[in-house]
């Protein structure tokens, strides 16, 4: 190998220990290691603070201990996966939401019981198989015509015969004169028939 070609080598050589002495010096300078030590603490704060949540989440949402310390382990281990997984198979509720749905629905049971137990005109108690309150004889239910059972308001087929239930006939006319005896008994001062506005004549 002639001088020539050796110079050139040796330039690259030594050019190419100089850049990695250069890079070597990057890398431990002050200002290097700072920013690695703080990219390095922010990434386990925000990995103990994401398991501190699948940790709160999970006391909000399951019941069981052991289930919630799965769940805290499952926020940790995996880091930066583990939360994703948690969110995918969470409960989809919190315990409160679902004691206060549970509270819900029982006092619209209840609400619903004492309504169909009691009269909605004079609140008198009832049997449920009461056709007519006794008390103020508002009708309650029907009576179906072929084995006199007493039916719903919205059952469109007698449960005991299997016999269909016709419709009743509306009539109009009583329906209208109850209507205006009604409005009588509230205000003697209301009109049946809407009176036409008089208007001022134009001058």
């Amino acid at each position: 190998m002639g001088p020539g070609i050796c110079r050139p080598v040796t330039v690259f050589v030594l050019s190419s220990l100089t850049s990695l002495h250069g890079i070597h010096d990057l890398f431990h300078s002050t200002g290097f290691v700072i920013a690695r030590n703080l990219a390095i603490l922010l990434a386990v704060v925000f990995w103990v603070a994401l398991g501190f949540w699948v940790h709160k989440d999970a006391r909000r949402r399951i019941r069981q201990p052991f289930l919630v310390l799965l769940a805290t382990l499952l926020g940790l281990v995996p880091p930066y996966v583990g939360p994703v997984v948690y969110l995918l198979f969470r409960p989809s509720e919190t315990i409160d939401d679902a004691r206060s749905r549970r509270v819900e629905l029982q006092a619209l049971e209840q609400q619903l019981a004492r309504s169909l137990s009691t009269c909605p005109v004079c609140s008198t108690a009832l049997e449920p198989d009461y056709l007519a309150c006794p008390v103020c004889a508002t009708m309650l239910r029907e009576q179906c015509r072929r084995c006199d059972a007493p039916l719903e308001p919205l059952w469109q087929i007698c449960p005991y015969c299997a016999s269909p239930i016709e419709p009743r006939e509306a009539d109009l006319d009583t329906a209208l004169t109850a209507e205006a005896k009604a409005i009588s008994l509230v205000d003697e001062s209301i009109p049946l028939v809407p009176q036409p506005e008089s208007r001022v004549a134009d001058a």
